[in-house]
């Protein structure tokens, strides 16, 4: 952990005003920063390599044994803080004692593999569900997953507990998907949604290949800009009496149903 270490004791310290601001998208976005709360999530950002500028941590309580030997990341600063300081930046009504600031990373969608699945989300606005698909990408292999416009915002305290720190395993692009899916599709990448009025079922879909996955809203589905540039839409079987599956539910069948094709399909 190197020796950048320190302590901030005051509520009004500047630094604290600033880290209890990112828990408003504005300030996220304006600083260009974000948080994350509890040991596991700033393990895995520490594993990752990613961006850190500063780890707190309850000053009386030490530095948190499953930290202190991860790794050394020059440039993060570790500081030692009171657990006032640590509710007032908590987004959670029990908070955990350590949190961390990470600068957000610029990842440009043609960086993904394209050989790989991708994972497109159009106006899901649940952080739940966006974050819990991106660890299902993240489980099944995908080579990354894309938010469009309309979304939950990736940096939402609910949407990185919901990844459970798969958002540092995996590239996450926020872009204009009709700006993205045109040029995705003149490189080769086939576009599939699901549709109560898909012709072909998912588990006669093929997805090896540049394949692309479209998961629209939880109420009115992919939108009609975005319908207009996918290639096909499949159904999901639902033999039982269920009206529907969530948009995590329906994506995590898809991402792994695409993993058995390709990694398994002579079993």
């Amino acid at each position: 952990m190197g020796e950048n270490k320190m302590e901030i004791l005051s509520l009004q310290n500047a630094r604290v005003k600033g880290w209890a601001q990112l828990q408003e998208k504005k300030h996220r976005d304006k600083q260009n920063k974000y948080l994350i709360e509890g040991i596991h999530l700033v393990q895995e950002a520490l594993l990752s390599g990613a961006d850190i500028e500063c780890i707190a941590y309850d000053y009386e309580q030490g530095i948190p044994f499953e930290l202190r030997d991860l790794p050394d990341h020059s440039g993060v600063e570790w500081i030692g803080v009171t657990r006032a300081i640590i509710a007032k930046v908590s987004h959670t009504t029990t908070p955990q004692p350590v949190f961390a600031v990470v600068r957000k990373e610029k990842i440009a969608w043609s960086q993904l593999d394209r050989n790989k699945l991708v994972v497109v989300l159009d106006g899901l606005q649940d952080p739940g569900n966006v974050g819990t698909i991106i660890r299902s990408a993240d489980a099944s292999g995908a080579g990354g997953v894309i938010l469009g416009k309309g979304c939950a915002d990736l940096y939402n305290p609910k949407t990185l507990r919901s990844t459970m720190g798969s958002l540092f395993h995996l590239p996450v692009v926020e872009g204009d998907l009709t700006d993205i899916l045109p040029q995705a599709r003149e490189m080769g990448a086939r576009l599939v949604t699901t549709s109560l009025d898909g012709q072909t079922t998912a588990f006669h879909y093929d997805f090896t290949g540049s394949c692309w996955i479209v998961i629209g809203s939880e109420g009115s589905g992919v939108s009609p800009e975005v319908a207009a540039l996918v290639d096909d839409a499949i159904i999901i079987p639902m033999p039982g009496k269920a009206e529907s599956l969530n948009a995590a539910m329906a994506a995590s069948i898809l991402m792994f149903e695409a993993l058995r094709q390709r990694e398994y399909s002579g079993c």
